[in-house]
């Protein structure tokens, strides 16, 4: 079973929903026969690497807000943080632009290192309030995750990680993607956004399910005729 997720490293439930992910593959028997793998979106590609306004303030220059009612929304989003084990920490956490961050990624993912990255780069930016548009920051965060200086290097300068990023968003664009986080059970069962734990299980046990019952492939004409099996042949 493969489940595919498209996610950006600065977005609060992409985070979330890895977190309600793993809880619900802990309660799933079948957890070993899973496959996560997660896939490059950009919630927006033109931002800053550095910007001269913090989270609060880009927050309420993009919704129309006030600083204090976007205080209050990302507290409710604080909130759902903590209810996974997860300490955001949105008065000290920098916006930056994830592309580099994505192209590191799919050098890790290469290598079979793209969750371990993955976690390191949602952990470093939400709970350790650490600048993941630095290539700086990105090297140590990469070689944390069992990545070297060489790694990060051919992540930012061969041409190959570039498309990878934008292949995967070209392929969420082709598949309705409308936002993230997005999942995909077996290219069938799709869940959008941080769902809670149980709409996981219910996508897993029907995925499983659907794996049972359907044949791998649907028969045409009649059976058995014209086959050889072992050393016999219907002639």
């Amino acid at each position: 079973m493969n489940i595919e997720v498209w996610s950006d490293f600065v977005c609060p439930f992409c985070y979330i929903g890895k977190r309600r992910l793993e809880e619900a593959l802990a309660e799933f028997p079948e957890a070993d026969q899973v496959e996560v793998s997660f896939k490059s979106f950009e919630l927006d590609p033109n931002a800053p690497v550095d910007s001269d306004k913090n989270t609060y303030e880009r927050l309420a220059d993009k919704y129309g807000k006030s600083i204090e009612e976007i205080k209050q929304m990302t507290e409710g989003v604080r909130q759902q943080a903590a209810s996974v084990g997860l300490d955001f920490q949105f008065d000290t956490m920098i916006p930056t632009n994830t592309f580099d961050a994505h192209r590191i990624f799919q050098r890790a993912y290469e290598q079979g290192l793209g969750n371990q990255v993955s976690e390191q780069l949602f952990h470093a930016h939400f709970e350790q309030s650490k600048h993941i548009g630095e290539q700086e920051t990105l090297t140590d965060i990469a070689m944390k995750a069992g990545m070297n200086k060489e790694d990060v290097e051919a992540a930012l300068t061969e041409n190959k990680y570039a498309e990878a990023v934008r292949s995967d968003e070209q392929e969420a664009q082709q598949i309705g993607v409308q936002g993230v986080p997005f999942f995909v059970i077996n290219r069938k069962f799709a869940i959008s956004g941080a769902q809670p734990k149980e709409a996981f299980l219910n996508g897993l046990r029907k995925a499983l399910d659907e794996e049972q019952k359907t044949p791998a492939f649907e028969s045409i004409g009649d059976d058995g005729d014209g086959v050889c099996k072992d050393d016999n042949c219907d002639i």
